[in-house]
């Protein structure tokens, strides 16, 4: 007797738009359950983590803030996954797009012009683009697994900021902190109203143009075709080394963009750490936003409230500063728990055994 996965003929389009709402239910219920073994109250600690954090304006400012960089990186990664090629190390590439991109206040922080802040997107664009292409040219030149080489990098990146605001680009003011000069004027991201910075205008015009790509051009359709039948593409006459190189480009640039958006503004200089994890989180947005553009602008949003959650939660309830990640990962396990059971059935096998041929 045994349990196997057995392979559908054909999967449910309806649970395939239900399984992430299945999956952020069996989470809350995961969650309620941890608060509860806690000794906390499971309702209260709840409506702590998911409904305290958008009831006021300004909480509200704060998602979007938080959002904005998982919606960004989060609609790249959406079409990498949806072409079948899986850049894990977008972490690195939003390290990197901030590295190259804080190069210009550093290097010239008396630079102050109109053309400073465009030229710092640009440059944070370059840099996740560039760190990006190392996978994607390991796997079409050596068949590198993009997986392996792509996660490697973040913490290659991380070295690489960690040295150069420890030394080099140490800002000579700063009573020795690992931290670079502050940026300031045009070196900063306009906001809007509060804290809502240019970048959360950046993350919707992507997320529109994305959409489109995908849904009205035939550059999407070759990433469709080449991720779910890659010889009905080959067929077709599409490159499979030009989308592998493309999706990287594509979700790097946009994960550098990213990163250059969270320097300049919330956290407004290079210092040892800039992200709380946004490139990881971002392959859940990715995925609970169904690898649609629009889906993921959503999905964004409610992992951003993971994170308001999470620091309202260790406020609060006295939870850890790491709960955002525990919820995080439950969520994750639930996705792709649902979209398994989309996929594949459960059967139970059972058999007597062979019995032996009597001896003659």
């Amino acid at each position: 007797m045994k349990l196997i996965l057995e392979k559908r003929a054909e999967h449910s389009q309806k649970m395939a738009v239900l399984s992430p709402l299945i999956a952020i239910a069996l989470t809350v219920l995961v969650g309620g359950i941890i608060f509860a073994v806690r000794g906390l109250n499971p309702f209260y600690a709840l409506y702590i983590y998911f409904i305290d954090p958008v009831m006021s304006l300004w909480s509200i400012e704060q998602l979007v803030v938080k959002a904005t960089p998982l919606i960004l990186i989060g609609v790249g990664l959406a079409i990498c996954f949806t072409a079948n090629v899986w850049n894990i190390g977008a972490e690195g590439q939003l390290t990197m797009g901030a590295v190259f991109g804080g190069l210009l206040p550093v290097m010239f922080p008396e630079f102050q012009s109109p053309l400073v802040m465009p030229l710092m997107l640009l440059l944070g664009v370059i840099g996740g683009m560039a760190y990006a292409a190392i996978p994607a040219l390991l796997k079409n030149r050596f068949g590198a697994n993009e997986i392996l080489t792509s996660l490697m990098l973040v913490y290659v990146a991380g070295f690489i900021l960690d040295w150069l605001v420890r030394g080099p680009w140490r800002d000579p003011m700063g009573f020795n902190f690992p931290k670079t000069v502050t940026f300031d004027g045009w070196q900063l991201l306009p906001t809007f109203g509060g804290t809502i910075h240019m970048g959360a205008v950046l993350a919707v015009v992507a997320v529109v143009v994305l959409a489109v790509v995908m849904g009205r051009t035939l550059k999407g359709f070759e990433i469709l075709v080449l991720g779910n039948a890659p010889r009905a593409g080959a067929f077709a006459g599409f490159s499979r080394t030009k989308i592998v190189l493309f999706s990287f480009l594509l979700s790097g640039g946009l994960a550098g963009l990213a990163g250059i958006g969270e320097v300049m503004s919330t956290v407004g200089q290079l210092q040892p750490t800039i992200s709380p994890g946004y490139g990881f989180t971002a392959i859940i947005v990715a995925f609970l936003g169904r690898l649609n553009p629009i889906g993921v602008l959503f999905a964004g949003l409610m992992l951003g409230i993971s994170y308001l959650g999470g620091e309202a939660a260790q406020v609060t309830l006295g939870m850890s500063d790491k709960i955002a990640k525990v919820f995080q990962g439950i969520l994750l396990f639930f996705i792709l728990a649902c979209d398994s059971m989309i996929l594949y059935r459960i059967r139970l096998i059972t058999g007597a055994k062979p019995q032996a041929a009597p001896a003659e």
